[in-house]
């Protein structure tokens, strides 16, 4: 039975990985700051015993050490890292920017993947999918931003994508694959309720770009339909 490690699982797009990956027979280990308090995710452990919930906040990385030694031994097939914070605020522009707020959203969205990986790596050397993936967004792309502000977001997930690129170099050689995934536009407390496409479809299509992952994919920026998208 595979296993996937996914962050942020307590709502959202995270949420609906947990259900969907516990739904198809998957060992789950679903990380959240306080799974005790989060009545969907508890709900779904209760229902799957596969599901695994277990405390983590990304941003503290002595949380991560402790848990990656919790699991000693054991193998993980896809580190899903999900958790992100948007960071920006209405009327913190240029000009107002809180910049501890910016260090935040660094620290979560591009520091804590990449400690994540550090983290797990021997676990995932025992997996047989090998594979990393992290959740993303296109406003992380230079080559798409046409309308400025979310500076905070916008350079975190940009951050994002270039730790994971130099990460899919130098994994390379152990076998372990690593794909940059922007989940489209979804009705999620980040995405907002005018957001087109409902959780689960979005998951359907990140969950297929992960089965069908080829090793020449590693490093790419893709969408959950599987399309290259501008850097």
């Amino acid at each position: 039975m595979p296993t996937v490690l996914i962050t942020g699982a307590n709502r959202g797009l995270g949420l609906e990985f947990c259900r969907q990956y516990a739904e198809s027979g998957w060992n789950v280990i679903a990380c959240c700051r306080q799974p005790q308090a989060a009545a969907a995710l508890q709900e779904l452990a209760a229902r799957h015993p596969s599901l695994r919930p277990e405390p983590l906040d990304v941003a503290d990385f002595r949380r991560i050490d402790a848990i990656a030694a919790g699991l000693a031994g054991s193998a993980i097939d896809v580190l899903l890292c999900n958790a992100a914070i948007y960071g920006d605020e209405p009327g913190r522009g240029v000009g107002a920017i809180d910049y501890e707020h910016w260090s935040e959203a660094l620290r979560v969205n591009a520091q804590a993947p990449v400690k994540l990986v550090e983290a797990f790596l021997p676990h995932l050397s025992r997996g047989e999918r090998k594979l990393v993936v992290a959740v993303t967004s296109l406003m992380g792309s230079m080559a798409d931003n046409r309308r400025g502000g979310s500076i905070l977001y916008r350079s975190s997930k940009a951050a994002l994508h270039a730790a994971m690129v130099s990460l899919s170099i130098d994994l390379k050689p152990q076998g372990i694959g690593v794909i940059i995934v922007h989940p489209g536009w979804v009705r999620t407390d980040m995405g907002g309720p005018q957001a087109p496409m409902e959780a689960a479809e979005s998951i359907r299509g990140m969950r297929a770009v992960i089965e069908g992952f080829r090793p020449e994919q590693s490093g790419r920026f893709l969408n959950y339909r599987g399309q290259v998208q501008p850097w």
